[in-house]
């Protein structure tokens, strides 16, 4: 025993250090199966993201797949620049930046003559100098003022400045996107098909200005003819121009509450590359001949031009096809065959992918109504009409035919990838939803997609519904970007790839350049081999820029809600009781905020919380909070700087005249 011990004790890896706002992280290595815990006493200095050497402390025992380690040495530093809060020092020349990277635990010392004036209140990017150590804290100097804390626009600026994202083009980017962005000409559509005479149409939201996708359907006896035509950007950004490799270093368009930060300069983006509704455009076409039963069994891949008749808002398809709206029926009354077909289509498409066990989680996304200041207006949940359940079949459909397609081919090609979750996780699962009387059918290691959809399919409509489903997508792994096809969990799918979006995804990009080189027949020997070089770099970056953009935007909102609920501190809402831990419950809202109640704010008796059951009990009263259960809360407090949000109970009998009324008209 001491000898195996004494064994583990000695062994070092390399990884990069997680850390959490507790203190405590991980280092996350390829070598290991499970991440290594580094407990607050062991990180040794690190910083998050650092590159670091540790030792095993303690090895994993039967059953139990935890490790735990000590950092023993950092080979780089992850974090080199920080944004944050400057507060200086009454009468001292120095001060302190408190970062708004709450994994960094410390606050970083500025000394007044690196202080670039900057004022108490500022949001400012400092540059580390020195990372400190048990006695001395990190200190830096001050790169960069982005504005005073109060300024309109610096909150999200401070948020694009932290996760770095780029904002200005480089001169020689621009530059080419301007040369690009010429009218479609002959010389452009030589050798293509002329889809111009097809009725087509773009459908998104009110706001959108890149419009990637294009759609048609026909009807051809039982079977109907499905067109995804989509911007042809390849045409337009040529393989390692300056313009492709910034579009390659940016991985994504990032959406923000008040702004877009793109992959592709304006005049690209939503110049020629946008399938703008009256004008030619090249496109990539995935043409399908789709049976009755939802089989594609027939496709085609070609390059096209395209001329859309009319750009459709989600709003305008859903009044024509749901409310029968008369007057938007009269206005598109050319095009309303096509939706009722497209909406039959749909429906086709959209039972057979059920039938096989796809995951269809349907969470409102939140809705911003910003001022012109970015002030918070309103805050709702954007719900997904029949118009934008339509678009997501097809371009599933292309997505999946697309990836089956090369596949078979054997040529190299970036998939999405979904692997199925770990069984502990989903164990975790089965054993939580006993508690509200439901059960999950769980295979010798493995799990099947079927199960999941079946358990959110039970409680579809019931108090729990939501927050089963979020602890189902929870236990699932993130989806990502490889150049090994290994199928897609979530959609029960094993070809999956990502084709339909090259103005705002770069994997996107990456593919229809092969697809091109493929149907023209230029994928010669030495084309094979370069794709396979490049692909797993592409695959591996792509993925960590949507990591990236998904924080950056899940921050921004967390900010605006902040910022919403901090104008109605003491007002009472009706909520949901979403989470639960030893330190409080959290609450959601119907607008998709969620605040904590704190322990310390249950004022009542004495809380204790059942980890087995996932209550909050009082010992004295025996009042029981569950997962589910529908409460009142007021908002008592609100930190714009940690983006949090504290409630308190408020009994339904201590409501005071109007104020639960007030919650009913908000709704």
């Amino acid at each position: 025993m001491g000898e195996g011990k004494n064994f583990v004790k000695s062994k070092k890896v390399v990884g990069i250090f997680r850390a959490n706002q507790r203190g405590f992280g991980f280092v996350v290595t390829s070598d290991h199966p499970s991440d290594i815990y580094i407990g607050e006493e062991n990180t040794g200095g690190a910083f998050d993201g650092d590159e670091v050497e540790a030792v095993i402390t303690k090895a994993p025992d039967e059953g139990d797949k935890k490790q735990e380690g000590k950092i023993v040495g950092i080979l780089s530093r992850g974090i080199t620049r920080v944004v944050g809060l400057y507060r200086k020092r009454p009468k001292a020349a120095y001060g302190f930046v408190l970062p708004d990277n709450q994994r960094i635990g410390k606050d970083i010392f500025i000394p007044g003559e690196v202080s670039k004036g900057a004022a108490d209140g500022h949001k400012v990017v400092a540059e580390i100098t020195s990372y400190g150590n048990d006695r001395q804290k990190p200190e830096g100097k001050i790169v960069e003022i982005i504005g005073h804390i109060n300024d309109p626009g610096t909150d999200i600026l401070s948020i694009v400045k932290g996760y770095d994202l780029p904002v200005e083009f480089p001169e020689k980017v621009l530059n080419q996107a301007a040369r690009a962005s010429r009218p479609v000409s002959g010389a452009d559509m030589a050798g293509r098909r002329d889809l111009r005479g097809w009725q087509m149409v773009t459908i998104d939201g009110e706001d959108a200005k890149d419009l990637d996708d294009a759609v048609s359907v026909t009807k051809e006896g039982e079977s109907y003819i499905l067109g995804v035509h989509i911007a042809d950007v390849a045409n337009y950004v040529q393989e390692n121009s300056a313009l492709d490799r910034e579009a390659l270093k940016r991985g994504t368009s990032v959406y923000l509450a008040d702004r877009v930060v793109p992959m592709l300069p304006h005049a690209l983006s939503n110049g020629i590359c946008s399938l703008n509704a009256g004008e030619d455009r090249l496109a990539l076409s995935c043409i399908m001949t789709v049976d009755h039963r939802g089989l594609v069994v027939d496709h085609e891949l070609a390059e096209t031009v395209i001329h859309v008749d009319r750009r459709m808002t989600y709003t305008s398809v859903n009044k024509i096809l749901e409310e029968q709206d008369k007057k938007e029926r009269e206005e598109y009354k050319e095009f309303v065959p096509m939706f009722e077909r497209m909406r039959e289509l749909s429906g086709i498409i959209r039972e057979r992918r059920k039938k096989r066990g796809s995951i269809d989680f349907d969470f409102p996304e939140t809705k911003l109504i910003l001022d012109e200041n970015g002030r918070p207006l309103d805050i709702r949940p954007y719900e997904r009409n029949v118009a934008h359940k339509m678009i997501e079949d097809f371009m599933l459909l292309a997505n999946e035919t697309v990836a089956e397609d090369y596949y078979w081919q054997e040529i190299p090609f970036v998939y999405r990838t979904h692997e199925a979750p770990e069984e502990t996780k989903i164990r975790t699962l089965a054993t939580f939803i006993n508690n509200f009387g439901y059960s999950m059918h769980i295979g010798t290691n493995e799990v099947r997609p079927k199960e999941i959809q079946k358990l959110l399919v039970r409680i579809e409509g019931t108090p729990q519904e939501t927050l089963i489903s979020r602890l189902a997508l929870r236990s699932m792994k993130q989806a990502k970007y490889t150049p090994d096809n290994t199928g897609h969990f979530g959609l029960a799918a094993n070809y999956y790839t990502h084709f339909t979006s090259p103005i705002r995804r770069y994997p996107d990009l990456q593919i229809h350049r092969i697809i091109k080189d493929n149907i023209r027949g230029r994928m010669n020997e030495e084309k094979l081999a370069r794709y396979q070089h490049i692909l797993p770099e592409v695959a591996k970056q792509s993925s960590e820029k949507e990591r990236r953009a998904e924080e950056a935007e899940r921050e921004t909102i967390k900010l605006k809600k902040a910022e919403y609920m901090q104008e109605r501190l003491g007002e009472v809402f009706e909520g949901v009781i979403s989470g639960m831990t030893r330190w409080g419950m959290y609450v959601e809202l119907s607008n998709t905020v969620e605040g904590l109640v704190h322990v310390a704010n249950m004022k009542d008796d004495h809380y204790e919380y059942n980890e087995q059951s996932y209550e909050m009990a009082g010992l004295h009263l025996k009042k029981v909070y569950r997962l589910g259960q529908k409460v009142y809360v007021r908002v008592i407090s609100v930190d714009r700087l940690l983006r949090t949000i504290d409630f308190e109970i408020v009994d339904e009998g201590d409501l005071e005249d109007g104020e639960d009324r007030w919650q009913d008209d908000s709704q």
